[in-house]
């Protein structure tokens, strides 16, 4: 599998799997000039920014490990972005992330939320 179809192929895995755990969906892949955020959702009182990380090997580490503090910089700037351009959204906000393990037949063996994940600050 490539790696732009194992992204896609995460992304919907990681939508559906937020669906049914209550979040609604308001965007997704959120581009501006500080980045990209692959899912904007609300869940709860939260707006929640969310970056999908998709593998299909372990070998160099989980999903979640892949996010630099570089990456996490940019989530923030472009969460903060977002709410400066965007009207009527919950005062409440946090950047989350969806791990989702690919095994070789495309299917997934893991997917896993971690809430708050990159800390607002």
């Amino acid at each position: 599998m490539k790696r732009k179809d194992t992204g896609i192929l995460g992304e919907k895995l990681a939508r559906d799997f937020l669906k049914k755990r209550g979040y609604h969906i308001q965007e997704t892949n959120y581009r501006c000039r500080e980045g990209e955020i692959d899912i904007v959702a609300r869940h709860k009182d939260y707006l929640v920014f969310v970056e999908v990380r998709a593998k299909t090997s372990t070998q160099f580490g989980s999903p979640e490990e892949s996010i630099t503090p570089a990456k996490r910089e940019r989530l923030k700037a472009t969460a903060a972005s977002y709410q400066q351009t965007h009207s009527n959204l919950p005062p409440l906000w946090r950047i989350d992330v969806v791990a989702v393990e690919i095994d070789q037949r495309g299917k997934p063996s893991r997917i896993e939320v971690i809430e708050n994940a990159v800390g607002g600050d």
